[in-house]
């Protein structure tokens, strides 16, 4: 029994040493997509000093790679244009391959609950989506909900094809998105990335290092109080559910999250540094396209909503390759959850299809605050993206002016050669001007492709 036994273990270790298999973390798998017209890095694990061969079917040539002593390797290889599907042999003392990958463009969905939103949660017509939601050149990998105290090599989850099964329980806005980015690319795959968590703040989704650097920011992450719905500390989801993806190529990110941060008066310095944080581990400023929070009865004792409405538009100057699309017009003021996904993906893939892959010379964004000028007691409000300003149903009671002591009357505003004059007989010298500044205003001021304008109050 006792040389059995020895047997045995002598079993084991000679099939360890003999099949020290290579490995691959899970964002690599069959039915994955890979960034089109570039070069990725392809990254794993095997024994010291092990040589890894990688050979691609689109060219079948054979790229090989030492591993380190720490038993780790990594190589860059070339994609070609868009196309598959294809294989990729990985072989050391044993071989992977992976089959059904494809070539195109890849983007990371990210935020809490309304990116994370799916079909199944009941979304405006989320049944009739679900049935028609087959296409083999959509790919999708929905990250679990992890966290971690330390930036992680690995995580769950696997890529799959997208089909009605697949696309329910995946990110409806992200699913939207990649469906309009598809059919404008034409036949170009389009692989998305779902990682998310309802009801969380912008400071557990970027390195804790960043916050912990920064007074401002980790004064503000100190308010966060424990919830019982998700972690609150800095740096924890992004551990887990984002630093695993850091070398994974990808073509931009979209974001939609701050309902969590309502109550921040620092919200453009959060989301400017998450942005900054995730541009530099990748190591390219990607576009990052996000959403602003939607028009909600945060209570009206404050303006928390109406802050990081324009905390958002403000990032857009700070930030460049940043894109914002707007929902006040899509989304009833009761509910936190807007149902309709579809026009919110369909808005951020127009942003897409007009800023990183130029093909849609359309007006894609709302009017955005560009400045004022003061004559007298009047204020005339300048806008970008202004073409065919107008007043839905003529209500134009939105806009507050105040003077030297801050204190905000309603004015009223006309609009003038795509600019809007506005007064009130209560502030005869005004110094600043805000629009849309209730947590549950719903713009009325819109351009001539009917996108509404940001609020905004003026510094």
């Amino acid at each position: 029994m006792k040389n059995k036994s020895i047997v045995f273990v002598l079993f084991l270790i000679l099939s360890n040493t003999a099949f020290a298999n290579v490995t691959l973390p899970n964002v690599f798998s069959d039915n994955m997509v890979l960034q089109r017209n570039t070069e990725v890095i392809i990254w794993g694990w095997a024994n010291p000093q092990e040589e890894v061969v990688i050979t691609p079917s689109w060219n079948n040539q054979k790229y090989k790679v030492k591993t380190s002593n720490q038993a780790k390797w990594e190589i860059v290889i070339p994609t070609p244009k868009e196309g598959g599907p294809y294989t990729i042999a990985i072989k050391g003392y044993n071989e992977i391959v992976l089959k059904n990958i494809l070539i195109g463009e890849v983007w990371i969905c990210s935020g809490q609950s309304n990116i994370e939103m799916n079909a199944s949660w009941g979304i405006e017509n989320g049944d009739e989506a679900v049935k028609n939601a087959a296409n083999p050149n959509i790919r999708l990998f929905l990250v679990p909900k992890l966290t971690a105290t330390a930036p992680q090599n690995n995580l769950f989850g696997s890529w799959t094809e997208c089909t009605p099964e697949t696309m329910k329980y995946f990110s409806a806005v992200g699913y939207f998105f990649g469906k309009h980015l598809q059919e404008e690319l034409k036949d170009v795959p389009i692989g998305l990335i779902s990682s998310n968590w309802g009801g969380t703040p912008a400071e557990i989704w970027m390195p804790e290092e960043v916050i912990q650097n920064d007074p401002v920011l980790l004064e503000s992450a100190k308010t966060r109080k424990e919830e019982s719905y998700g972690p609150n500390q800095p740096g924890r989801a992004f551990n887990a559910m984002i630093f695993p993806w850091t070398k994974f190529k990808i073509a931009g990110a979209l974001w939609y999250q701050g309902e969590s941060n309502v109550g921040s008066t620092v919200y453009d310095k959060t989301l400017s540094a998450l942005i900054s944080s995730w541009r530099k581990l990748w190591g390219y400023d990607f576009p990052f396209y996000y959403v602003q929070i939607a028009p909600y009865k945060y209570g009206e004792n404050h303006f928390g909503g109406a802050i990081i409405r324009d905390a958002q538009r403000k990032v857009l100057q700070e930030v460049p390759n940043t894109g914002m699309v707007l929902t006040s017009d899509i989304s009833p003021i009761d509910d936190i959850h807007p149902k309709d996904k579809k026009s919110v993906g369909i808005r951020l893939a127009n942003l897409a299809l007009a800023n990183t892959y130029k093909m849609n010379e359309a007006l894609v964004n709302g009017p955005l605050y560009k400045g004022m000028k003061i004559e007298k007691n009047k204020i005339t409000v300048s806008f970008d993206y202004a073409d065919g300003l107008y007043f839905k149903d003529k209500k134009a009671d939105l806009f507050e002016i105040a003077g030297a002591d801050n204190v905000f009357y309603k004015a009223t505003a006309v609009i003038k050669n795509n600019t809007v004059v506005v007064q009130s007989g209560e502030v005869k010298v005004p110094v600043k001007v805000r629009y849309a500044w209730k947590n549950t205003d719903q713009s009325t001021l819109f351009n001539k492709v009917k996108l509404p304008a940001s609020s905004f109050i003026s510094e």
